[in-house]
């Protein structure tokens, strides 16, 4: 798979959150999010272990105890089990890899 241009793969819905698989395997799944402003992922947590790169937009971000504010570009790291939750200032999108065939133990 080769994607030139992740903005261009989702469009923002107006009072809305969208997503859309981009790669499925048994190893990684890779999953494009686009919120518009004011939607929010719940506090959730996942199986195991993932990643968070937003690419565009602005989100307020909490992953286990920590809490800041994503932009283009930010990165986020989390073990399996952590919860986590995502606020969007203004319209955002936001890459997810989930790490399906990562060890599931926290990382050092």
């Amino acid at each position: 798979m080769n994607i030139a241009n992740l903005c261009t793969e989702i469009e923002i819905q107006d009072g809305s959150t969208v997503s859309k698989t981009l790669h499925q395997d048994g190893s990684l799944k890779v999953v494009l999010f686009g919120f518009d402003a004011g939607q929010e992922l719940s506090e959730h947590t996942a199986a195991v272990p993932a990643i968070m790169h937003f690419i565009d937009g602005e989100a307020d971000v909490t992953v286990g105890d920590d809490a800041s504010k994503a932009g283009p570009n930010s990165f986020y790291q989390m073990d399996a089990n952590v919860p986590h939750s995502i606020t969007a200032i203004k319209p955002t999108k936001m890459l997810l890899l989930l790490l399906k065939g990562a060890n599931r133990e926290k990382s050092p």
